[in-house]
């Protein structure tokens, strides 16, 4: 049995850890200097017994002995061949994602809703693959833009082509040398035309920004902005998209992180952010005002709409989103967290 009594002030609670590992528990002591830094609030004496780990012992399954597993646990599979197929050419582990929304309550017993079909597995398989198509291209054109903003912006207010290597521009020098290594290694990897002529021309160590930033991932580019010492830079490409410094660096990380989501092919149609993205002070462009989850990939979606809206006055994504929603009517989208009504929200341009 499990006992776990946290407490919410553990870290503070450092020096005082009794180690047991006979018992494999940890027994935490209350002290004075922790009672003064926790306030009012009561230290108690607790034991938490460790989890024990086991080695992994399940072996390789063929795809016929899974298409069996999964009509064993209630799974219809009207073509059999074809399901072994998918499970060859898709594998099992990445479509098991698809199949845990279709499990019944409590999950850890594997035992599928009555009527629940591999096709629906599929459905849901195929959805995700052109919502990560739609987003993708969405933000290809937020990544131009931003990349170009910070490229431009900068290079009028340092007066300096080479403004992105010179160590002088930026805050944390930890940040900096690893932020030149990597640059390091795109240079070094690239077969570009245009970085080929720069080396073989020119005796300067880096190309200047504008040629830089074309070789450079969007992370790294954000990386680049965040640790930028000059707060002018930052507010003169913030205000372009009509938002403070804050809100914009972690609007960008949602768009990187959903970026690269799309590019490694994961799951994201049901998925949560891993971060909570700030909310602005005050809008300059139409927002959303339905109550909506911001771990959600929804709102996510009207992050790339706000950053379009700006970008493309007269884009098209809520017309794709409609068109892909009714291609797939069988799609939960309130597990994506949209709203009722959400296609009217001043945001989607109703």
């Amino acid at each position: 049995m499990l006992y776990t009594f946290l407490h919410a002030k553990l870290k503070f609670l450092p020096k005082k850890l009794l180690v047991s590992k006979n018992l494999r528990t940890f027994a935490f002591a209350r002290t004075r200097q922790a009672s003064q830094r926790c306030s009012n609030v009561r230290v108690v004496l607790f034991f938490m017994r460790m989890n024990t780990k086991v080695p992994f012992g399940k072996t390789y399954t063929s795809s016929a002995d899974l298409v069996s597993l999964l009509q064993s646990r209630g799974l219809t599979v009207q073509d059999v061949e074809k399901a072994k197929s998918y499970l060859d050419f898709i594998g099992y582990y990445r479509l098991s994602a698809y199949m845990y929304p279709l499990l019944q309550m409590p999950k850890e017993l594997h035992r599928y809703k009555p009527g629940t079909s591999f096709n629906q597995v599929m459905m849901l398989y195929r959805f995700d693959k052109k919502l990560r198509l739609l987003i993708f291209n969405e933000i290809e054109k937020i990544e131009v833009a931003v990349r170009s903003a910070i490229v431009n912006i900068g290079s009028e207010l340092t007066g300096n082509p080479f403004w992105m290597t010179d160590a002088a521009n930026f805050i944390n020098m930890g940040k900096f040398r690893h932020t030149m290594d990597l640059i390091d290694g795109e240079l070094n990897r690239s077969r570009e035309d245009f970085i080929t002529h720069f080396k073989n021309t020119y005796s300067d160590a880096y190309p200047p920004a504008w040629i830089l930033a074309e070789v450079l991932p969007f992370g790294v580019l954000t990386n680049i902005f965040s640790n930028l010492k000059n707060i002018r830079i930052k507010k003169r490409v913030s205000q372009r998209f009509g938002l403070q410094v804050a809100p914009f660096e972690s609007w960008l990380t949602i768009v990187t992180l959903t970026r690269n989501s799309c590019c490694h092919h994961a799951r994201i149609w049901n998925k949560q952010n891993t971060i909570r993205p700030m909310l602005p002070n005050r809008m300059q462009f139409s927002w959303i005002a339905l109550p909506t989850d911001a771990l959600r990939i929804y709102f996510n979606l009207c992050i790339i709409k706000y950053f379009l809206n700006i970008i493309s006055p007269r884009n098209d994504m809520k017309a794709k989103m409609l068109s892909l929603l009714a291609e797939y009517p069988n799609i939960d989208t309130s597990a994506m967290g949209f709203p009722a009504g959400w296609e009217c929200e001043s945001l989607w341009d109703c």
